[in-house]
């Protein structure tokens, strides 16, 4: 195959994980990001010139156009939890779907998340669901891919509530009946990989591992991966209101809109990894290799529940 994807945004968590798998297939790989030499860890994914890098802002319609260039596939991975939204989630999105289909791309993936919606009370959800309609004008065959809270090793969603527990004696649970579907990130970057291949294409697919469960339920289970069992499940009139009145903070550790964001489900409807041929991972099956860093007494830990 002489074939290249530009993957946008491909210096990141996903980004990793989708060029090990795109590289497997044989495609030629360049990683578009702000700071390319940010990005030289995911060299050894990639045979030798297999992989090249370029300088791109998401947010300058120029950039994205110039790291696009002959491209025959694009994916975009930007992505922000706080921050302006509408620079990168919508016109950052039509910035690359107008770049792609102006360099003449066979295939454009666009990764949006669960809940997408312009309607939504979330400012994040929302900017996502313009973000996908803004892809659909200019790119209509574009492939949306919408994961759930995604996980593994590099994870800031497992390994941060592994972290606060333990540093905490007793740790505090916001929105503990928040539900999610946990998606395995490698799982992700198969489904990336199937839809730049040509699967599904023009097609919406909603991510999510084989389970559901609750905030609760997560903090639960990673405690029972290291050994940790003191928690407290907030009320959310409490937690809405600290939020509110916190969260503009610099270094707030939820945001009111990230908030509001867990009151609607994380859950796969529709359509998802099964359809491209992809079995989901079970949570358990993997988080166990890497959270013994958070045991006390590492793999020796006497109390991590079997």
């Amino acid at each position: 195959m002489d074939k290249l994807v530009t993957i946008i945004g491909g210096g990141g968590f996903i980004g990793r994980y989708a060029a090990r798998e795109l590289a497997r297939a044989g495609w030629r790989i360049r990683i578009a990001a702000r700071e390319p030499k940010a990005a030289f860890f995911v060299r050894p994914q990639a045979a030798l010139g297999q992989l090249s890098f370029a300088t791109c802002d998401i947010r300058n319609a120029g950039s994205v156009a110039r790291a696009v260039d002959g491209s025959d596939a694009v994916v975009n991975l930007v992505g922000i939890l706080k921050g302006n939204f509408q620079a990168f989630h919508v016109d950052g999105a039509r910035h690359v779907a107008e770049a792609a289909a102006q360099a003449g791309a066979e295939t454009l993936v666009h990764v949006s998340a669960i809940g997408a919606d312009p309607a939504s009370a979330s400012d994040y959800a929302a900017s996502k669901g313009e973000g996908e309609a803004a892809v659909r004008a200019a790119f209509p065959q574009a492939t949306i891919l919408r994961p759930s809270i995604v996980f593994g090793p590099e994870d800031d969603f497992v390994n941060r509530f592994a972290r606060l527990q333990g540093l905490l004696p007793v740790v505090p649970i916001v929105r503990p009946e928040a539900r999610f579907q946990p998606v395995y990130v490698r799982d992700v970057a198969q489904a990336v990989a199937a839809a730049v291949s040509g699967q599904g294409r023009g097609e919406t697919f909603e991510l999510g591992g084989p389970e559901e469960i609750t905030m609760d339920g997560l903090n639960r289970r990673i405690a029972g991966a290291i050994g940790r069992k003191a928690f407290l499940p907030l009320p959310d009139a409490l937690t809405g209101l600290m939020a509110k009145a916190t969260g503009w903070l610099p270094f707030a550790p939820i945001t009111h809109d990230q908030w509001t964001m867990l009151g609607v489900p994380s859950v796969a409807r529709g359509p998802g990894l099964k359809e491209l041929g992809i079995t989901p991972t079970p949570l358990d099956a993997v988080t166990d290799g890497w959270l013994v860093q958070y045991r006390r007494h590492g793999r020796f830990t006497a109390d991590a529940a079997a």
